[in-house]
């Protein structure tokens, strides 16, 4: 039964990828290079030869994202799924849980203290949880490089003269709002963690299909800001800014 399960999921992304690619125009004008296949010219566009293993950064964390060890993964996403139930359909507060796990702890100790001082007649020492400052500290530090690194591409990218890429990120943007208003943050969260674990062993065994998907599309994209550029963009007067220095 799970073998003939899972030969019934992959046969059903198949031919998910199959009608996807099928009802996709053929862009046989779009050339990202002169030679190799659609599969090695779409693959530039993401890492080059590099495989999927690869371009997640390899280690524990892809091995886990492309299920390579099929019980960590699973208890991974089951657990963020277990943690979204809790909070989206059963309606419990952050606040609520952390309350009840203090409380449960708590009281675990003190019957561990109190029986253990019954039965030995003297008082027993009960374990301490103790997290040490270096864990807080990393983190701290590797968040906010994060967020540095992110601030910084985004003034480069407001600060240069490629227009495409600007309208691009604004557009990245505004349907990240526009999801943001359908959903609320928990649920992003959760939906940006399934696809993390889906879509990257997805691409793995289907990637001949969605380059060849991908291409095409961006055939498609690539017409469109010509046009776009030849009719509107073009037409725009490019002035160029000059800056004074305060003596």
């Amino acid at each position: 039964m799970p073998e003939h399960s899972e030969n019934a999921a992959e046969n059903m992304v198949s031919g998910i990828m199959d009608a996807i690619a099928d009802k996709l125009p053929k862009q046989k004008s779009v050339r990202f290079s002169e030679e190799g296949s659609v599969s090695s010219q779409a693959k530039k566009l993401f890492g080059g030869d590099k495989s999927v293993h690869h371009i997640l950064g390899g280690g524990k964390s892809a091995d886990v994202l492309l299920w390579r060890n099929k019980k960590i993964s699973s208890s991974v996403l089951g657990g963020a799924t277990a943690a979204w139930v809790f909070f989206e359909w059963l309606d419990y507060h952050f606040l609520t849980i952390i309350s009840f796990v203090l409380v449960l702890g708590m009281a675990i100790q003190f019957g561990w203290s109190s029986f253990a001082g019954m039965l030995n007649g003297s008082p027993s020492n009960v374990p301490r949880v103790e997290l040490p400052e270096e864990l807080f500290a990393n983190i701290g530090a590797a968040v906010g490089a994060q967020v540095n690194k992110f601030l910084g591409s985004l003034q480069d990218i407001s600060c240069g003269r490629d227009l495409k890429q600007f309208l691009m990120v604004i557009a990245g943007f505004l349907v990240a709002s526009f999801i943001g208003s359908w959903f609320n943050l928990i649920s992003v969260v959760y939906i940006g963690f399934v696809s993390a674990h889906t879509l990257p062993v997805i691409y793995e065994k289907y990637h001949d299909q969605i380059d060849e998907a991908l291409y095409n599309m961006l055939g498609l994209l690539g017409s469109q800001y010509q046009k776009l550029d030849k009719g509107v963009l073009s037409k725009i007067p490019k002035g160029s800014l000059k800056f004074k220095k305060s003596q």
